[in-house]
């Protein structure tokens, strides 16, 4: 039986999980690889002492594996088949455990043919511990706290690594080999720190990419020593602020957590969107503000190969809706009850969307920065004109300039939708300049952000 990297994608529970298990998918991380025409196996080297023990039913769909992830498939299943699926686990006769496991799993099918294989469109998760009963329930504080012990120590190893790559000099000829920074970004998805392993693997493409690479590295590097730093003392930070360092270091909160809070209702207006590829998974963010209190939120969402993105929330439309905030001053939100819909700004009765001019947009975003600076990306709306100094193009006022990022892809459009004068545009804040997103004009709202790649990701 073969299979593509698409049915990969199809069982993997979320797209970050497929993107962990990619991270994982190098041979140097495994051992003892092996497969034949019923499964594949192997010993994949973790955050524990003993490396994990992972076996995949590829022809009945089923995986063991002795790591505690609570993911099914977990990761090292996941990056198991895609090793498999890419060519990379030999051919070889199947160890005496494997061997156990799938004899053992052909008896229960023989016992009970009910049990012969998945149901259509599922997978099984064929460990051998037994569920556990509603009078044993799982020990979620003890699971808690070994996930903070491990993101503790994945935060140690990433001071460490940043004091060894200092000492050596930004000239380390180490810096240049992507091998490098690959393998600090799994050890930190081991530590569960996944978002400061996405940071890791953006900065490995900075490195010789431009001529001031060695700023930008250096202070990159600042960032992520800022946020090791905090994360080891988050008992001894202020709530809200724990609640920043630990998003950003990569802890999950669940959605149905965030749901059981205390909505905020308010008319959102859809400000902008861009798409951004991380980890070959497309990320789409979708600014919304909200027209009375004129608070930003950021609605996230993330596309594997082939899969869609949702195209509802529109540059323009406007939400009477609940929003439900993640912990902390974090502008990401789930949508709740939607009550009313307007879908254009010309609509009788459309809000308008609250505009700063380009100083209020800057102090703004300065404001946002100095309470989280390892974000890098903040949106603002502005009335303000485009203009091209030194051969560089800004969004001018009375008040100042902002200058945007180069190459910026919707600049054309704005070009020809401002006429040369103010207009209303939204804007994401990067360290490289501002990414124009929207031109808000009297009777629509026109979508130049960064789109995704249609090759890559379907329509929704």
């Amino acid at each position: 039986m073969t299979w593509t990297i698409e049915q990969v994608v199809a069982i993997a529970p979320t797209p970050s999980a497929f993107a962990a298990a990619d991270a994982l998918a190098l041979t140097s991380r495994w051992s003892s690889l092996g497969a034949d025409d019923r499964a594949a196996w192997g010993r994949c080297r973790g955050a524990g002492r003993e490396p994990y023990e992972t076996m995949v039913d590829h022809a009945e769909v089923a995986w063991r594996c002795s790591c505690p992830s609570r993911s099914r498939p977990c990761k090292h299943a996941l990056a198991l088949l895609i090793l498999w699926v890419r060519g990379y686990v030999p051919v070889v006769v199947a160890p005496p455990g494997v061997h156990s496991w799938i004899a053992g799993r052909r008896g229960r099918e023989a016992r009970d043919p009910t049990a012969g294989g998945p149901r259509p469109g599922a997978a099984i998760d064929d460990a051998e511990a037994p569920d556990p009963s509603p009078s044993d329930p799982p020990d979620l504080d003890r699971l808690r706290d070994e996930r903070v012990a491990r993101l503790h120590a994945g935060l140690v190893e990433l001071d460490r690594w940043l004091d060894d790559r200092l000492r050596t000099g930004l000239a380390d000829a180490a810096l240049a080999r992507y091998a490098t920074w690959d393998e600090l970004a799994a050890r930190l998805v081991d530590a569960r720190a996944g978002s400061l392993a996405n940071r890791v693997r953006r900065l490995a493409g900075v490195v010789g990419a431009r001529p001031d690479w060695h700023e930008v590295v250096l202070a990159e590097l600042g960032v992520l020593h800022l946020l090791a730093q905090a994360g080891q003392r988050l008992p001894e930070l202020p709530g809200p602020l724990a609640d920043s360092v630990a998003t950003a270091c990569g802890w999950q909160v669940r959605q149905a957590d965030v749901r059981a809070g205390v909505p905020a209702t308010d008319t959102w207006v859809v400000a902008g969107r861009s798409d951004t590829r991380e980890d070959r998974i497309e990320v789409r963010r979708t600014w919304l503000r909200g027209h009375t209190t004129g608070r930003w939120a950021m609605v996230l969402e993330f596309a594997a190969y082939r899969q869609s993105l949702d195209t509802s929330l529109a540059p323009g439309r406007a939400l009477v809706a609940d929003l439900h905030f993640y912990p902390g001053p974090s502008t990401r939100a789930l949508i709740g009850d939607i009550h009313d819909v307007h879908d254009q700004p010309a609509t009788v009765g459309a809000p308008a969307l609250p505009v700063d001019t380009v100083a209020g947009a800057c102090a703004a975003v300065g404001s946002t920065l100095s309470g989280e600076p390892w974000l890098d990306r903040v949106p603002a709306t502005v009335r303000a004109a485009p203009a091209r100094v030194d051969g560089r193009w800004f969004l001018s006022d009375a008040t100042g300039s902002i200058a945007l990022v180069p190459g910026a892809p919707g600049l054309a459009t704005l070009l020809a939708a401002s006429v040369g004068e103010e207009v209303d545009v939204t804007i994401e804040w990067t360290t490289d300049g501002a990414v124009p997103l929207t031109v808000h004009l009297a009777d629509r709202a026109i979508d130049i952000g960064p789109r995704a790649d249609p090759s890559f990701v379907s329509a929704a």
